[in-house]
């Protein structure tokens, strides 16, 4: 295809990849090797805890991950061997997925909001032999969740996990854990480290993709890496910046990973760490380890501005906060500054596909989702024909390059993408005359409410079991700061009498609290057949919802 030909249609490339500044180490093992060398002394993450606040250097994360790394080869990881990590944002979850990755295994993210329904779901998919876990996280007792799965001691022996071998907590048995690793030769751990490839699977997120149940998303070393130096590139991060990142938000899903993990080791930075968000302690944690780098979501933000002592509080040492943020604007923060937030990306490709740098003039960026980066190809097609269209017309966004995942857990990744090897996103949105791409919603129903995707099929599934229920359709609702709000639509049966309240407290037994509909309105069976009885059209669900929820 000439040149002319090509700008006609919607499809546009980024630079080669062998054109990217920054990249360096292209394995996990190799990534923390390479920032321990350069910042051995520096802190690498602070974390408070009751008894004081746990401070570890980059040599001591390096030395820390090593040990756990020791210890899941005691229990006989080794190359391909899946760990899973059930844990908020602590320095055990990072030396746990790092730890894997020195082993030659492969680290399994899970989400803390898993309720005992989906955290089966989720060990009967992702093939664990070892599963790492905070045994309390709020209100959820995950050791209790995991006696009644069936799961109480090492060695696991489960018909429903047949790979699932060991289970270790945090507290004493993980010290007896490490104890473990004490007779595994540090050599071994050097070497198992060495020889992981860039191709070899790293890392297995979950994702709530298309269909109701979490997608099993296997991502290479390669992968995973160039995001986490591009992320430093695209944030504009130096060493002499010294970074420091509060992080709130679990590292369990991909976003949270790249933009504030990610972005803080590949410069030298320093992680504060907290466990679960709680707007009033993250202020005071801001304030004390004098972040100059806040990570929150839209709705956080609006939090942290409602908290008690939001106005007293100092925030002066904040800098990198992006200009449109609540933060911003604290009567004690004087920068101006704005994140690389015209971008669009999904976890299949490891985040980011396309993207703009911190900082970029409006009159490039002109309120686009980015151009592609290095390597990466965008085009639009039809949805139904999968034909390329013309340029600026609407249709499907199609990804490729070298962040595309390995494929989906139990689907060959041929029978994921198209003849051209494009990843087809189920997004919809356009190419300008410029290449920069629009993002324009989904084609698919999904629901993106706080920062997190939402099935509404695993929803209604839930739903369509309640007495009372005759038919339901959960649809996203806009919202100002969520962006969306989940909200369940529910024709009852003929002479049952449903409580909103009640509804939910059933789903929050069932799903976890993110995916629980934030209102519940009841329909009868004429307001839906004007949108389609038997074939409810979302789009005009939605719109109904929208204008009740108004009233």
């Amino acid at each position: 295809m000439d040149l002319a030909a090509r700008q006609s249609l919607s499809i546009v490339s980024g630079p080669p990849l062998s054109e990217e500044p920054g990249l360096g180490a292209l394995t996990l093992p190799g990534f923390l090797r390479e920032v321990t060398l350069a910042y051995a002394d520096r802190e690498a993450l602070a974390f408070p805890t009751a008894d004081g606040v746990v401070r570890w250097t980059y040599a001591q994360l390096w030395e820390r991950t090593v040990e756990v790394a020791r210890a899941l080869r005691a229990c006989g990881v080794s190359t391909g061997s899946r760990v899973g990590v059930l844990m908020t944002n602590r320095p055990e979850w990072i030396t746990a997925v790092f730890g894997a990755a020195l082993a030659g295994g492969v680290a399994v993210t899970l989400s803390t909001f898993s309720t005992r329904a989906e955290l089966d779901h989720l060990l009967r998919v992702s093939g664990v032999s070892v599963l790492l876990f905070e045994p309390q996280v709020l209100t959820t007792d995950f050791a209790a969740v995991l006696g009644e799965l069936g799961v109480t001691e090492s060695p696991v022996r489960s018909v429903s996990y047949p790979s699932l071998r060991h289970v270790v907590a945090l507290g004493e048995a993980w010290d007896a854990f490490l104890a473990r690793g004490a007779d595994e030769p540090r050599a071994l751990v050097e070497a198992s480290a060495e020889a992981v490839m860039p191709s070899d699977a790293a890392v297995l997120f979950f994702s709530s993709g298309s269909t109701s149940k979490p997608k099993g998303i296997l991502s290479a070393h390669r992968g995973v890496c160039i995001q986490m130096w591009r992320f430093r590139r695209m944030y504009g991060f130096e060493p002499q910046d010294m970074i420091r990142c509060w992080a709130a938000n679990g590292f369990f899903w991909s976003g949270n990973f790249g933009m504030s993990l990610a972005t803080t080791l590949a410069c030298g930075g320093a992680l504060i760490l907290q466990q679960t968000f709680n707007p009033v302690e993250a202020l005071e944690l801001m304030a004390a380890e004098r972040v100059n780098f806040p990570f929150a979501w839209p709705h956080q933000w609006a939090q942290l501005e409602d908290a008690p002592n939001w106005g007293t509080v100092d925030l002066s040492s904040v800098r990198y906060v992006d200009y449109r943020t609540p933060v911003a604007h604290h009567p004690t923060v004087t920068s101006e500054w704005y994140e690389p937030s015209h971008a669009y990306g999904n976890t299949e490709m490891f985040t980011i596909n396309t993207c703009y740098p911190a900082n970029t003039p409006a009159e490039i960026h002109a309120d686009s989702s980015g151009v592609p980066l290095p390597g990466n190809t965008v085009k639009i097609v039809d949805p139904l024909s999968g034909e390329i269209v013309a340029r600026g017309a609407r249709g499907e966004i199609c990804v490729k390059g070298p962040t595309l995942m390995l494929g989906y857990l139990g689907t060959p990744l041929s029978d994921t993408l198209d003849a051209e090897g494009f990843f087809r996103t189920g997004d919809g949105g356009y190419l300008d005359d410029s290449g920069r791409l629009y993002w324009e919603g989904r084609l698919t129903e999904i629901i993106k409410t706080g920062g997190a995707n939402v099935s509404p099929r695993e929803v209604d599934e839930v739903l369509e079991a309640y007495p009372g229920v005759k038919a339901v359709k959960t649809v996203g609702v806009p919202h100002d700061t969520l962006g969306e709000v989940v909200v369940a639509c529910i024709v009852p049966q003929d002479g049952a009498s449903l409580d909103a309240e009640q509804i939910r407290g059933f789903l929050r037994e069932r799903l976890a609290s993110y995916k629980v509909p934030r209102h519940v309105l009841f329909l009868d069976a004429d307001a839906l057949s004007v949108t389609g009885t038997g074939k409810l059209k979302a789009a005009e669900l939605k719109q109904l919802a929208t204008e009740k929820l108004q009233v």
